[in-house]
Parts: C-alpha cells; structure tokens; sequence
C-alpha cells in the first residue's frame, strides 16, 4: 500500500490518551451557497460568521477539525445526507458533522518517504482536489522538521500491513499541532 500513492485525507484511528474513543463529532453550519466542495476527511476551520469552511492552508492550516459528511435540505426540498459537501450548494440547513476534539489522531499517507527520525517532528499537508467525495491529501514529506507552526505532529509510522517506515510513501499517524481550540487567538 504505502509503495502506491494514494492519498485519502485524514482518517480518525484514536485518542492521543488511553481515554474512551467514540470519534464523537460537532455539527457545525456550513453557509449556503458555499463555494468550495468538502471531502470526507478534508481539513476544515471556523470563520468568523460562525460557520466552517475546507482549510487550505499547507503550512499555515487553522484546523477546527476533519470533515466527516454533512446533511443539507436540497432545491427539491429532500434532506441529503452526503460525505462531501458539492461547490455551491444553495441550502439555509446546512450542517457539517467534523470530528473536533484537538486530540485525536488520523492516518495519513504522506507524499513521499518518511523514515522512523520523522516521528515526534512536524510536517505541512498538501491539498490535492477530492475524488468522488474523498479527500486526497496527503503530508508534505519534504517539510518535515522542527517547526512549531507546521500543522500536523507526526506520531507514529502506521502499523497498517504493508507499510514500513521509509516506503516511497509511507502512511504515519499525525495530530493537529495547531488547533483553533488551542489557540488563545480567535476566529
């Protein structure tokens, strides 16, 4: 797995502490008519009118959580429930359900190598486009390092078969490093 690439956004996997883990989310308002299409494991952030919006930063990522789906009343006046939420959806009920608690981890591939001397250190994200309602973002492997401001902390090297620490693109467990629910500065 970890010799293809394939990117697929962040995966919630658990609790940075030995904490019950329901993966429990938020739902936050997403505006109507919203521009920018929201994948499954997309990173989002809070805006100052209350509502979230797809995150994206690379090394500058404000994350408020990852985007799990969302459900919205459609033109027709039927309620959808959808793992992305489509560029420019008119709906006044729009409602994302984003996984927010600061200190969960997610799966992640990264672009490139990274070996076992990443884990503890920083990393940026890069934002590729979805594909049929999935994320496919993916860690800067060339960023990692020291970094405070770098937005993803690098955990641990996936247990995942197939992959190993060092592989062309090699699947790590990440947490936010910055986290709007961290952060003493408001939205």
């Amino acid at each position: 797995m970890s010799a293809t690439p394939f990117p697929y956004g962040l995966r919630p996997v658990g609790k940075t502490a030995a904490g019950y883990n329901s993966h429990g989310f938020q739902t936050r308002p997403i505006a109507s008519a919203y521009g920018t299409a929201i994948n499954f494991g997309d990173v989002v952030k809070g805006v100052a009118d209350g509502t979230i919006e797809k995150d994206t930063g690379t090394t500058t990522l404000t994350p408020a959580g990852v985007f799990l789906g969302c459900e919205y009343t459609d033109s027709q006046g039927r309620r959808q429930h959808s793992q992305n939420w489509p560029a420019g959806t008119v709906s006044s009920d729009a409602k994302a359900k984003v996984l927010t608690d600061p200190n969960e981890l997610f799966y992640i591939q990264a672009d490139g190598s990274v070996t076992q001397a990443a884990v503890g250190a920083n990393a940026a994200i890069v934002q590729t486009a979805g594909v049929q309602g999935r994320s496919r973002n993916a860690l800067q492997a060339s960023s990692v390092a020291t970094t405070a401001t770098l937005p993803l902390r690098i955990v641990e090297i996936s247990a995942m078969p197939e992959n190993a620490a060092g592989d062309a693109y090699t699947d790590v467990v990440v947490r936010f490093n910055t986290h709007q629910l961290n952060s003493a500065t408001g939205v």
